[in-house]
């Protein structure tokens, strides 16, 4: 098993354009080309997944189902989070059609009977620079599947999430990107954002 640190930063447009214009002239190489990302995402009927991410429990867990583009190749990543630090199971998921997704079912040992309630889709640019992982989104969308409204609502914000090794010091991270790091979770502001 091996963990992994992980910084997320809420950025604004013009933050956005500068990481990318400063950085690519300091040496910042894109190591992955630009894709859509759809995430699933699956919490029981008391939202507990949710209600534990933001009280900061540990350990805990987020469930999601994965794909990129319009490909139907459908990944289930465990993201677990513990005082140790944070790791991600990857498994294969089929499914036959997109819309039987939106109605499945999981049991997990933990949160019992789970169900999808939020489709996140954005924009990831993936770039690396001095030894960490970088990546930047953008077109942030949110959907419920846990209403009938069908609404998409529009992320204002843009994300810059940094991947290192757990060697590596927080202050080494946050002087190299010289931002705050807001912890910011698409998923639970999705749940807010679309009102579950």
């Amino acid at each position: 098993m091996s963990f992994r640190k992980e910084k997320k930063f809420k950025l604004s447009k013009s933050d956005y354009l500068n990481i990318k214009f400063n950085f690519l002239s300091k040496g910042m190489k894109e190591i992955f080309p630009s894709r859509i990302v759809n995430s699933c995402y699956f919490d029981s009927h008391n939202m507990r997944m949710f209600n534990e991410s933001c009280e900061g429990i540990l350990p805990r867990k987020k469930i999601r189902l994965r794909w990129y583009n319009s490909s139907r190749k459908i990944n289930k990543e465990i993201k677990i989070s513990s005082s140790e630090g944070r790791f991600k199971q990857i498994s294969y998921y089929p499914f036959s059609t997109f819309k039987s997704i939106y109605q499945s079912k999981m049991f997990d040992n933990d949160y019992g009977i789970i169900k999808p309630i939020l489709l996140i889709r954005y924009k990831r640019e993936y770039f690396s620079f001095q030894g960490i992982r970088l990546t930047l989104d953008s077109d942030i969308r949110y959907k419920s599947l846990k209403n009938s409204l069908n609404r998409i609502i529009k992320e204002m914000f843009y994300v810059m999430e940094l991947k290192a090794s757990s060697t590596i010091s927080d202050d080494y991270l946050l002087n190299l990107f010289n931002y705050s790091d807001s912890g910011f979770s698409k998923f639970a502001r999705g749940i807010e954002l679309t009102k579950i």
